[in-house]
């Protein structure tokens, strides 16, 4: 069975508790759940968050037998180059995903270190983002 990894950067642990304007009122574990529910039959899912950069890297150098990855970089995704490498050295088919739309959002905002190494970006559609990214891997050919 095929294995996908779902990381989420700094302060998505508040999902639930931050700007329901731009987050939604679900929680990680609510999507997480909802996840596994929709996908577990399919796909074998596990799930990483951390508000630490090295974290995230340590995390990512040590993926092995993984077959596509969603990543949530937080607010990591406009300023980590060493995230951006860690994600690029794993060889490993990743789909970037924001919960808001980034693009009309703060203009620190629009620019990713992320985006141009995944397979795609999906932002703007709340928690559903998290979703189409693991059904779009899902999709892709040879997968």
């Amino acid at each position: 069975m095929k294995h996908i990894v779902i990381i989420n950067g700094p302060n998505l642990n508040l999902l639930g508790r931050r700007d329901a304007t731009y987050y939604g009122t679900s929680s990680l574990l609510d999507i997480e759940s909802d996840l596994k529910n929709k996908f577990s039959n399919q796909v074998k899912l596990s799930f990483f968050q951390s508000n630490h950069e090295g974290a995230l890297i340590d995390y990512l150098q040590q993926l092995d037998n993984i077959s596509g990855i969603v990543i949530n970089p937080g607010a990591l995704t406009h300023t980590s180059i060493a995230l951006r490498d860690a994600l690029l050295d794993t060889n490993i088919p990743s789909v970037e995903v924001h919960l808001s739309n980034i693009y009309k959002r703060e203009p620190f905002r629009r620019n990713s270190y992320m985006s141009d190494i995944c397979l795609g970006v999906i932002s703007g559609f709340g928690p559903q983002v998290y979703n189409l990214a693991v059904q779009a891997l899902i999709n892709i050919k040879n997968f």
